[in-house]
């Protein structure tokens, strides 16, 4: 089997290309002829798959990220016609494609979400925003396009925003869920991580430590995340901030107008957060819009209870009590108060095991067994 995979660019801390790293792991184990169509995949495995570079000039001046993603289109369009695959499958809106994965969700319901914490002059350019008109455009032809036979969901979330905005048959919308790998993520980071990171912060163990862990600080709700953090009536509580941005500044500057200073950490990007896993006594991730972020199954999977929101996918393996909470994004009120509930379950035995037996089922070879069922399915 003939299988191309669609990627623009290569994020060493992105959760779409960590998916791709991983499906492509398993279906060259498979045996199938892998091809890798992208812009740049710089400092990525290479191994297993072959690669075709797909980077055409465009105009910053006059396009910019338009004409940016629309000239990567054309050319992986270009590539997925003459390559003679059994199955193209894009992670980027391009019509023509036979699989569409939606690891980035549905650009239409980002921005109705977004639209909340905008101003009125802030709504107004975003909905003019030449950028945000071509990925809409680009997102609704790829739906219609007859060669598009299934879409990847990473979540039912994103299965229904799909059916809501675009009409696509929910036979053609499976859930596949992001594999989490169990054996790298698990509650023995307590034991390895714990006492030298706190104390590398001088965070005594008796104080509750929340963690956040995502990069897109204004997406993922890091300023109603913090502002919340200054309404906790736990007012010991200790939140690590995990991540790029380059909002980073301006949110250093809130957490000093809050009176933050001593209880945030901004860590900025790390390549390995087991540390921070361990050290924590939960996960909070209270984000605008999220698919299913990989940070909120590898908390879970490390014991910790989490606090998300209603427009996160990965609320749909949060029980109310016994694992975390789902709160409204930007309600700062009831964030804060979950934020207790959450530092109130520090040591909790009971709420730990309860977050790892929850995305137990989604190891890895889980993830890629059914990518496979559905390749041969369609192959």
């Amino acid at each position: 089997m003939k299988i191309a995979i669609v990627r623009q660019r290569y994020n060493p801390y992105g959760g779409a290309e960590r998916f791709v790293e991983r499906a492509l792991g398993a279906l060259a184990a498979e045996g199938a002829e892998v091809t890798l169509i992208t812009r740049s995949w710089d400092g990525a495995p290479r191994e297993g798959f072959k690669q075709i570079t797909c980077d055409p000039k465009y105009s910053r001046l006059l396009g910019g990220r338009s004409a940016r993603d629309r000239s990567f289109a054309r050319c992986a369009q270009a590539e997925m016609a003459k390559g003679g695959f059994d199955i193209t499958q894009s992670h980027e809106r391009i019509p023509g494609c036979m699989i569409f994965r939606a690891g980035d969700g549905v650009h239409a319901a980002w921005l109705a979400h977004r639209a909340r914490v905008l101003s009125l002059p802030q709504r107004l350019a975003q909905g003019i925003s030449p950028y945000h008109r071509y990925v809409l455009g680009a997102e609704q032809a790829m739906f219609a396009h007859p060669a598009l036979k299934a879409v990847i969901c990473n979540s039912q979330m994103v299965a229904n925003e799909i059916c809501h905005f675009y009409g696509v048959d929910r036979s053609k919308l499976p859930v596949i869920y992001n594999g989490v790998d169990t054996a790298v993520f698990h509650p023995g980071l307590v034991d390895e991580f714990r006492e030298t990171t706190r104390e590398k912060l001088g965070i005594s163990h008796r104080v509750p430590l929340l963690l956040f862990v995502g990069s897109g600080f204004e997406r993922k709700g890091v300023p109603q995340l913090l502002r919340a953090v200054a309404k906790m009536k736990r007012s010991e509580t200790r939140l690590a901030i995990v991540g790029a941005d380059r909002k980073l500044g301006a949110m250093k500057t809130l957490a000093a107008k809050l009176g933050l200073e001593k209880r945030i950490h901004f860590t900025g990007p790390l390549k390995d957060v087991r540390p921070w896993y361990g050290a924590a006594d939960g996960f909070v991730l209270p984000t605008l819009y999220d698919p299913c972020p990989n940070a909120a199954l590898e908390a879970l999977a490390c014991g910790l209870p989490i606090v998300t929101s209603t427009t996160c996918g990965a609320q749909e393996w949060v029980r109310a009590g016994e694992n975390g909470w789902v709160v409204d994004a930007v309600d700062v009120a009831e964030l804060a108060d979950r934020l207790d509930d959450l530092a109130a379950l520090a040591g909790d035995a009971k709420s730990r095991a309860a977050a790892r037996a929850s995305v137990e089922p989604l190891t890895l070879p889980a993830m890629a067994d059914r990518l496979l069922v559905l390749y041969r399915s369609l192959g």
